[in-house]
């Protein structure tokens, strides 16, 4: 996930003091939300919340 998002110029302009909320329909690793969060931080965010509507307890029940 390392670089698999970022903000743009315009969008870190949007981004810069506020405090986001990230949702996410499915949390597994939590690498995705992970990686959105360190971009959203690196462009200036104040805070980056996470909601989710379901998560995977552990990766046995994926099999």
């Amino acid at each position: 996930m390392r670089a698999a998002f970022s903000v743009t110029e315009a969008g870190r302009k949007d981004v810069k003091g506020r405090r986001i909320l990230l949702i996410d329909d499915v949390l597994t690793t939590g690498a995705t939300a992970e990686a959105c969060t360190k971009a959203l931080m690196a462009a200036g965010a104040r805070a980056v919340d996470l909601a989710v509507v379901a998560r995977v307890r552990t990766a046995r029940t994926l099999s």
